[in-house]
């Protein structure tokens, strides 16, 4: 087995920035998962209150998993495709820590990313592709869920923007971005390039993962070199190894940290001020007053469907005795959540409305003042 040592006695960011600065790491995997990216805007999964889950329970979901179930996706694709729209790419910008990966690849570190997220920040951020392993699939790629037949990006960026569920041209399935679902296969790429890197790695960088979704939770745990961990909490065995290194906190918080011990900040810092938008504000408002029209849209969709299954589970199990007023309650919510959503989205309708046309009107008013 391959013997590892940081150059001080003292596991902590400076031993780990020794270790970067001096070259004695050449090979670093990197593990993430959606703590990364929050500080872009993208709310995790599990936090409570603010995470993905929490927020889709409007939605009157079975489960908040089921969002991510493809026999759920089956029978009602329109809550994943609602969530699609909040984290489809091209809407946020790189962290600090996703410019981190560049700068390892651009110092001949890195040899790989295993990222558990679906928002291909990394390559937006500039890292190479053949550098990062998207463990559970992301939206570069999409297929039917019965033939497989391929639909372009350009092809189901248009169903999107039209609010439609993108349906496959040969067999009329339903077609969605190559995620990895429950109750489906981790790509295979994955599985080809793990061993290799796991065997070739001199430093292991796990950071805004809860390591419980498996089997990516397990991969920190396969190596025998110094791991770092830059979590919001300490998770999976770390701490258990006298060559580990946990800083706890926001990832960006501690990469900027160990950055600033390397020496390599303003290297970072111009790296994160290439990944900066250019689309000015008022193209910034539009977008997002059309995304919660199209929010609201699919809440009013997504709860009429639960609403038609309550429906009809009521009028199969009318026969038992006690509950017909139990199933008639649930209906009965299920209507007011639509009734509540359809208002809303109206609401929603004249607001645009009014501010467009006092837009108009400025316009106008400029224009009179000209000639």
């Amino acid at each position: 087995m391959k013997q590892f040592k940081f150059p001080t006695s003292k596991p902590d960011l400076t031993a780990v920035a020794q270790y970067l600065s001096t070259g004695t790491a050449k090979s670093i995997v990197v593990m993430v998962g959606a703590g990364i990216s929050t500080a872009a805007g993208i709310p995790d999964f599990r936090s409570p209150k603010t995470g993905l889950y929490h927020n889709l329970s409007r939605l009157n979901l079975p489960y908040a998993e089921a969002v991510f179930d493809i026999d759920y996706f089956r029978r009602k694709p329109e809550a994943f495709y609602m969530l699609a729209q909040e984290l489809y790419p091209g809407k946020f910008r790189p962290t600090m820590f996703h410019s981190f990966l560049k700068l390892l690849e651009d110092r001949g570190v890195l040899r790989r990313v295993y990222t558990q997220n679906i928002d291909t920040l990394e390559e937006i951020a500039g890292v190479s592709p053949e550098k990062v392993v998207y463990a559970h699939g992301s939206f570069a790629t999409n297929h039917c869920i019965d033939c497989h037949k391929e639909m372009s990006k350009v092809d189901i960026e248009a169903f999107m923007k039209k609010d439609d569920i993108p349906k496959c041209s040969r067999c009329g399935g339903y077609v969605k971005p190559d995620i990895v679902f429950f109750g489906e296969n981790l790509p295979a790429r994955f599985f080809k390039l793990l061993p290799g890197d796991l065997d070739a790695a001199d430093l292991v960088i796990v950071a805004g993962t809860s390591l419980q979704v498996h089997p990516f939770a397990s991969l920190p745990s396969q190596v025998s070199c110094p791991r770092v961990l830059f979590n919001l909490e300490s998770v999976g065995d770390f701490g258990r190894r006298k060559t580990d290194v946990i800083k706890l906190g926001p990832c960006d918080e501690g990469i900027e940290q160990l950055v600033e011990l390397c020496k390599w900040d303003k290297q970072l810092k111009d790296l994160w001020t290439k990944t900066a938008k250019t689309a000015n504000v008022a193209e910034e408002e539009d977008a997002a007053s059309a995304s919660q029209k199209k929010i609201l849209k699919a809440l009013a969709t997504t709860a009429a469907a639960n609403a038609e299954d309550a429906s009809a589970s009521k009028e199969e199990s009318s026969a038992e005795e006690g509950s017909e007023e139990e199933d008639e309650s649930l209906a009965q919510d299920d209507l007011d959540e639509v009734q509540q959503a359809i208002e809303a989205f109206n609401e929603l309708e004249i607001a645009v409305a009014s501010e467009d046309a006092t837009a108009s009107k400025s316009e106008s008013a400029v224009e009179k003042a000209k000639v």
